[in-house]
């Protein structure tokens, strides 16, 4: 139905920059998830959910149903622009579990040691994107923050390994060493110790 709304905003008002987005994109129906990058809709997405998610929802809303929840891959694959958060306080803040969360799949019961619904994995590289310049680009920010430009926000976060060399299954156990927000730590590992 809000896709619906979208094109039916986009068809009468014409083509704009206004950049709809559908925030807890995660039940979708299948013949949705493309529409997603026909119009240009983003699906805000919280990665942890789909391992919290993932005990129960096949039973809630069936198997077909399942296959298009938290739908990474195949909303990657549209070329829709995924834009992810923490949903803190209701998840971890952290967006190292999202990470985690979306490239392995694991559910927080561990019954799914291969991934719940492992063909909507994606790659480190398209998680941190989602967290970075997906999640800039979401909010009409992709100028000021979302990547480590010059000019742009000196937003950073250092973690004491490198997420795309490692094996997934130790992405939850990175440590963030240092946060700098517009240039000035406001987290330093070294000093909680």
């Amino acid at each position: 139905l809000q896709l619906n709304i979208f094109e039916r905003v986009e068809r009468e008002d014409g083509e704009k920059d206004r950049r709809f987005r559908i925030e807890h994109a995660q039940h979708i129906a299948p013949a949705d998830v493309p529409r997603f990058g026909q119009l240009g809709v983003i699906p805000s997405m919280q990665p942890y959910h789909a391992i919290d998610d993932g005990r129960w929802a096949e039973k809630v809303i069936g198997p077909e149903r399942a296959k298009t929840t938290y739908a990474f891959r195949s909303l990657e694959d549209t070329h829709a622009r995924l834009a992810f958060g923490s949903d803190w306080p209701v998840a971890p803040a952290t967006p190292l579990e999202g990470i985690y969360a979306a490239v392995t799949r694991r559910t927080l019961d561990d019954k799914h040691p291969g991934g719940w619904v492992p063909e909507q994995k994606i790659t480190v590289e398209e998680a941190l994107r989602a967290y970075t310049t997906g999640a800039a680009y979401a909010t009409f920010e992709e100028n000021e923050k979302g990547s480590l430009t010059p000019g742009k926000l000196a937003d950073v976060v250092i973690i004491d390994r490198d997420l795309t060399k490692i094996p997934p299954d130790t992405i939850r156990d990175a440590k963030i060493e240092y946060t700098i927000v517009g240039g000035r730590v406001v987290y330093d590992r070294d000093a909680k110790r």
